[in-house]
């Protein structure tokens, strides 16, 4: 598996760069963003980090039409509907900022967030049978890591060592 680091232009989708933004997601995100980076305390829990980014998603993107909360031992899934009987799209992998050990790097993927991450991507596709997972993400909040479902499903299809 060849890993590449693209830049946000290279990463969207060509029809992403026609759509002209709306200024007002645009303030909704910047304020949400600075409000997400104010609330940060590294002396907190994992889980403080987690609810964090939870809310995040929430109040810039996702609420109400898709229901945000854990689901199982997921650390936080985005389902594709308004509850949690509809089906996970994202499951998201939330660090502590200071976390340094157990958050990916670019260069070194091998590390525990991205481990929970494939672990957590099995279960629910072998396990709970969804074909409907597009994106695993892991963050410190500083940083984050979005991985192309379809992609990652692929190459573990095609891996020998199962």
């Amino acid at each position: 598996m060849t890993l590449k680091e693209l830049s946000p232009r290279q990463a969207l989708n060509k029809a992403f760069l026609k759509v002209k933004p709306i200024r007002e997601s645009i303030e909704i995100f910047k304020t949400n963003l600075v409000k997400l980076i104010d609330q940060i305390n590294e002396t907190e829990s994992e889980e403080f980090h987690k609810n964090l980014v939870g809310d995040f998603l929430k109040n810039t993107y996702y609420s109400p039409s898709h229901f945000i909360n854990t689901k199982g031992r997921n650390e936080l899934v985005i389902h594709n509907g308004k509850d949690y009987k509809s089906s996970v799209g994202v499951i998201v992998e939330a660090k502590k900022p200071t976390n340094k050990a157990e958050m990916l790097e670019v260069d070194n993927l091998n590390a525990k967030a991205f481990q929970e991450l494939i672990l957590y991507f099995l279960r629910e596709r072998i396990t709970g049978n969804n074909l409907e997972i597009r994106y695993l993400v892991a963050t410190n909040i500083y940083e984050w890591f979005i991985f192309d479902a379809i992609v990652l499903n692929s190459y573990l299809s095609k891996t020998k060592h199962w």
